[in-house]
């Protein structure tokens, strides 16, 4: 839930941006000047980037969510019982003991979303976050083409 309320501040934030972003765009945009024009029109494409960027993020955090709800459901979640440090980190070595599994599991079912899904989570537990994220997204691809 507490994710959730930060997502939510960073969205009014970021909405906040594209309106005062929008509206000096326009001003620019109606200026009689052609330069003037040319930034009017050179800045609208950083908001509506922005955008694209803000959308592709939610909609993957809410599909990756709905994934993981329905491994739960299904119990195939992984549990997360691995040993932590005092600040809250996985310890990296049972992280790593851990991954094994899930990474062969994966390599032995290459179209599941599930075994995807958790081997992303066995990276991110091992602190691999850019594979993480390239692993759930092709999890995401798969589970989306699976629902049809």
């Amino acid at each position: 839930m507490k994710t959730k309320l930060w997502v939510g501040l960073i969205i009014a934030l970021f909405v906040f941006y594209l309106v005062a972003s929008f509206g000096s765009a326009l001003r620019f945009i109606t200026a009689e000047q052609p330069v003037a024009r040319i930034i009017g029109a050179a800045a609208l494409v950083l908001p509506a980037l922005g955008v694209w960027i803000l959308i592709r993020e939610v909609l993957f955090g809410l599909r990756t969510e709905r994934m993981a709800k329905t491994l739960e459901a299904e119990g195939l979640l992984p549990a997360d019982d691995l040993p932590r440090m005092p600040s809250g980190r996985i310890v990296k070595e049972a992280a790593d003991e851990a991954f094994v599994a899930y990474r062969e599991e994966a390599e032995a079912n290459p179209g599941s979303w599930r075994s995807l899904h958790r081997l992303a989570l066995a990276y991110d537990a091992a602190g691999d976050r850019r594979n993480a994220r390239t692993v759930m997204r092709t999890a995401v691809r798969l589970y989306l083409e699976d629902r049809g």
